[in-house]
């Protein structure tokens, strides 16, 4: 027999091991998912929809769907990563149980999501007060409020789903609005509301926008009827810059930074401020940033028929190479504008508090890696089902990070990370003294951070 010139070793495989477990890291999402309440929750929750002597939880089928997603599936089969070590994940529903139990609660889909809305409110009340500090509404205050942040994203469908239409970048699909609570720089985000929409709505409609935020608003710890005040920000682009949405604002006592869409007349305006009013912008970093200037319009164009207490700041800078100017564009230098009712702090915080919206794009991001990327099921009502299981990944991935994984850099993974390095470590299953261990992969670089993660939950109290 010839000498292998292969660079790895040559191995012979067969479908023989057994007490071999993959994705062994996932026990961490389970653990945190005991430890918040969040398996009961659900159990209770969706419990009008268990059918007599059936064997499986309808609570428990979605948080399996959920913990399938945050490993990387995108469709219900995938479940079937977890339904092969039932040690692990205990008894998991067959396929055409699963495929049943979507359709059931899409039948009465308006009933089941408040159901599963209602059981995810409260567990995010139960992990943020377990996170202590650490919760994004911990101190939060009119000068530091919990921010909410707002944003659209188009989904390709590739069949005739329902409701799938021509977007507006001539693609076909949904056009779901997505709410985000912001984590700040320290953290990530976790989702407070989706809505499915179908391709060709429009991006800047402000019943949509209102409906989110309404949705938003009921997920919070705090009281979410109308004294939140101004201790809560909403933040989206120029799509939320419409009289009603802003009305709506307004009315609710909240704080908002909207993008705004600047008239021929206000650009002319922006001749009229002197040079020393305007105040060098920041980067992302909190330094002035060189060829980048904010300045307040407020005074300068009339803004009668908007709210009372809108501010009106612009930004100018010089353009990127290659960037193209647009016809609002003033002098050779890029124009773009924002308002919000913020009455303190500089205009170069309040032009950073701004752009740091961006962030929403990375929880979009990380939710279309969590099975947003693609809706799979036919029905309107199952894919809204459907994102309801991805906001339950994305929540349960968000609150294990904010719960185990905050003295390390790995609080700020995204889910492609978090799946190399964390999720997918294997173990093997030992029996001793009458108990089952999970002995992790003893080589896996990260598997200490593991242990460690899980160490963090065994000290927090149980769930009430």
């Amino acid at each position: 027999m010839g000498k292998s010139t292969s660079q790895y070793p040559r191995l012979s495989a067969s479908a023989t091991g057994t007490g071999v477990v993959s994705h062994a890291g996932s026990v961490l999402l389970l653990r945190t998912a005991e430890k918040t309440g969040l398996t009961d929750a659900l159990s209770v929750a969706l419990s009008l929809w268990r059918k007599p002597l059936s064997r499986h939880d309808p609570g428990k089928i979605m948080l399996d769907l959920a913990v399938a997603l945050a490993l990387g599936g995108d469709c219900l089969a995938d479940i079937a990563q977890l339904r092969a070590h039932p040690e692990v994940f205990g008894p998991v529903a067959s396929d055409p149980t699963v495929s049943r139990l979507i359709a059931t609660l899409a039948a009465d889909a308006d009933m089941a999501l408040s159901a599963i809305d209602a059981a995810r409110a409260a567990v995010r009340t139960a992990a943020w007060s377990a996170a202590g500090d650490r919760a994004p509404d911990d101190d939060i205050d009119e000068h530091h409020p919990l921010i909410i942040d707002l944003d659209a994203t188009l989904v390709t469908a590739h069949s005739e789903k329902e409701h799938a239409a021509p977007t507006f970048k001539r693609g076909f699909g949904f056009h779901p609005l997505c709410a985000f609570v912001d984590h700040g720089g320290e953290g990530t985000g976790e989702p407070v509301a989706m809505l499915l929409r179908a391709g060709n709505a429009g991006s800047n409609t402000a019943a949509d926008h209102i409906t989110v935020v309404k949705k938003a608003l009921a997920q919070l710890p705090c009281d979410p009827g109308y004294r939140v005040g101004r201790t809560i920000l909403i933040r989206t682009d120029g799509a939320g810059g419409s009289h009603a949405f802003l009305e709506y604002l307004t009315k609710r006592r909240l704080s908002y930074s909207i993008g705004f869409g600047l008239t021929d007349a206000m650009v002319t305006e922006i001749s009229a401020i002197p040079q020393d009013g305007w105040t060098p912008a920041y980067d992302s970093d909190g330094q002035v940033r060189d060829g980048a200037w904010v300045a307040e319009l407020t005074d300068l164009v009339d803004l009668s028929s908007w709210p009372a207490g809108m501010r009106l700041v612009v930004r100018k800078e010089r353009p990127h190479p290659g960037a193209q100017l647009r016809f609002t564009d003033h002098d050779g230098l890029r124009l773009t504008a924002f308002v919000t009712n913020t009455r303190h702090g500089g205009l170069p915080d309040l032009e950073l508090r701004h752009r740091r919206r961006a962030r929403c794009e990375d929880r979009i991001r990380d939710a279309k890696a969590t099975g947003m990327e693609n809706l799979p099921l036919h029905g309107f009502d199952q894919n809204r089902v459907w994102l309801a299981v991805v906001q339950l990944a994305c929540e349960l991935v968000a609150w294990t990070q904010m719960l185990t994984l905050h003295e390390h850099p790995a609080r700020k993974w995204e889910p492609k990370r978090l799946r190399l390095r964390l999720w997918s470590i294997a173990g093997r299953i030992t029996h001793h003294a009458r108990r089952t261990h999970l002995k992790l992969a003893a080589r896996a670089p990260w598997a200490r951070l593991l242990t460690r993660g899980l160490d963090h939950l065994s000290a927090l109290p149980a769930p009430t």
